[in-house]
């Protein structure tokens, strides 16, 4: 499939791309609302076909499929589409006296052409949703989807085509070689799924141009769980997000913290759940996706040599499947507690304490997700405020990625910028910053206070003019009030002129 990758041209690409964005076209509300419309009837026609590529990719069952990949991006296409107008819109902002006469506002525009990169775990969500916000915001676009999960993509090169512009809209295939040609050409925007390994070479590409970035990367996300909770229901909910995928996800819980009293009823717990989410023998289940490809496989299968097993660790490399598996005793040195697991393997850290598990994520690099398992609302405030993460999931896990009013996004090592919903929109948009000032003699002479010759009158009047206050009233209502008080001053001048004339 990636034979003709290479009549594929980036510069004709992107010199087609940058004449459709200069035209203007895809600023139209009506066009932009159109291709939305458009990536949703791609999915409602062609939803067998997706079903079976995610199948072939990663084994993907239906239901995960239908879940994880498709609802979600029909949800993403129809909110875009009932809020754009408004999102598009000019923002007015609070003025100070020194710009009570001025037109000062936001106006949300978009960068240009823009580079997404998906990525393979969840290769048709992690390729459309960042081109979802892109076509809101009003971009043109490369997408770039991974090419270790060649089913799916191979869709969307052929589907993508027949229902989005071909004048805005490219997809482009290939492998790291491919991707490093892209690299090398200045875009107005890239966003990147994937590893904070290629993160980091994908933004010294982008800084060579000073291009802004996305990167969606990952890292180890923590678990904590208490004697507070009911262990049964924890264990579940745990499990799930680290089976979910066969633990390819950016966010699956990577690793457990516990007391050893804990630990001990949550390994049988998580045996329950895992035989009544997927019966007595995993392997036989539809609903168990398998692992990417055979080097993931191994490296995954690696990372356990050594370890001490208590659950799990059965496999099969002609399925490429992992049992779920726990490791207890781990050694935090070992290279299964220094790189993100990204497969079915569960740590157990032992703690004493809710305070030594905090300074044991603190020691670390900053996770994308957070995790506490707690009914003690003091130990949940510690979680939050006294650790930083992309973001923090409350006796649960995943669920805060589905839920589109939170920006979904790493800090520090785990990634830069945001996105889902609205934050979408503003990823892909540059919030162009506008001041409209009248152009009259009045207004002249009360900004003349500005022009040289400066002296202390002036400088005094400026501070004033400028200067922030604490207002026993409402912010809301300071610019109606400074509007009034301005129609005092100058009704006041204007009579004062009119007595001297007299």
């Amino acid at each position: 499939m990636y034979n003709n990758t290479k009549m594929q041209n980036p510069s004709e690409m992107l010199t087609n791309l940058r004449n459709s964005f200069n035209s203007g076209k895809t600023r139209s509300l009506q066009f932009r609302e159109k291709q939305l419309n458009n990536i949703i009837k791609l999915i409602d026609e062609n939803t067998n076909l997706i079903l079976d590529a995610l199948h072939d990719d990663l084994n993907k069952s239906k239901q995960e499929s239908m879940v994880c990949e498709i609802e979600i991006l029909k949800n993403d296409a129809l909110h875009m589409i009932h809020n754009l107008s408004q999102w598009t819109k000019p923002k007015s902002v609070e003025k100070d006296l020194v710009n009570i006469m001025d037109k000062v506002q936001i106006l949300p525009e978009p960068y240009g052409v823009v580079l997404i990169i998906g990525a393979w775990n969840y290769p048709l969500t992690l390729a459309i949703s960042p081109l979802i916000g892109a076509i809101a915001a009003g971009n043109c676009a490369i997408l770039k989807p991974s090419e270790l999960s060649p089913a799916t993509a191979k869709i969307i090169a052929e589907l993508l085509p027949k229902y989005l512009d071909t004048n805005c809209y490219k997809v482009f295939l290939g492998g790291p070689a491919e991707t490093q040609e892209l690299l090398e050409h200045r875009f107005d925007y890239i966003f990147y799924t994937g590893s904070t390994r290629v993160g980091a070479i994908v933004a010294k590409s982008a800084a060579k141009h000073l291009t802004p970035t996305t990167l969606e990367l990952g890292g180890k996300s923590p678990c904590f769980l208490d004697t507070t909770v009911d262990i049964d229901i924890a264990a579940a909910r745990i499990f799930w997000g680290k089976a979910l995928n066969s633990g390819q996800t950016c966010i699956a819980p990577d690793y457990m913290l516990c007391t050893q009293e804990v630990e001990k009823k949550f390994i049988e717990a998580f045996k329950k759940a895992q035989t009544k989410q997927f019966g007595q023998d995993m392997k036989d289940s539809p609903d168990y996706c398998r692992i990417i490809n055979n080097n993931h496989f191994n490296r995954i299968l690696g990372l356990l040599e050594g370890q001490e097993i208590v659950h799990g660790g059965n496999h099969d490399a002609s399925q490429r499947y992992i049992e779920p598996t726990i490791c207890v005793n781990v050694d935090p040195n070992s290279a299964l507690m220094k790189e993100e697991i990204f497969g079915p393997i569960l740590p157990i850290i032992r703690v004493d304490n809710a305070a030594e598990a905090i300074n044991f994520i603190n020691a670390r690099e900053k996770p994308l997700a957070l995790y506490v398992f707690s009914n003690d609302k003091s130990i949940v405030n510690l979680f939050e405020k006294q650790t930083s993460s992309g973001g923090v999931c409350v006796n649960d896990t995943i669920m805060h990625f589905a839920c589109d009013a939170l920006p979904f996004g790493g800090v520090g090592n785990s990634g830069i910028g945001a996105y889902h919903g609205k934050f979408s929109f503003d990823t892909f948009s540059h919030q162009k910053a506008i001041l409209e000032k009248p152009l009259d003699k009045f207004g002249e002479m009360l900004q003349s206070v500005r022009y040289a010759p400066y002296n202390d009158g002036k400088i005094r009047t400026l501070s004033l003019l400028t200067r922030k206050r604490q207002l026993p009233i409402p912010r809301e209502y300071f610019s109606q009030i400074l509007l009034v008080l301005f129609g005092v001053f100058v009704s006041y001048l204007y009579f004062t002129m009119m007595q001297k004339d007299c």
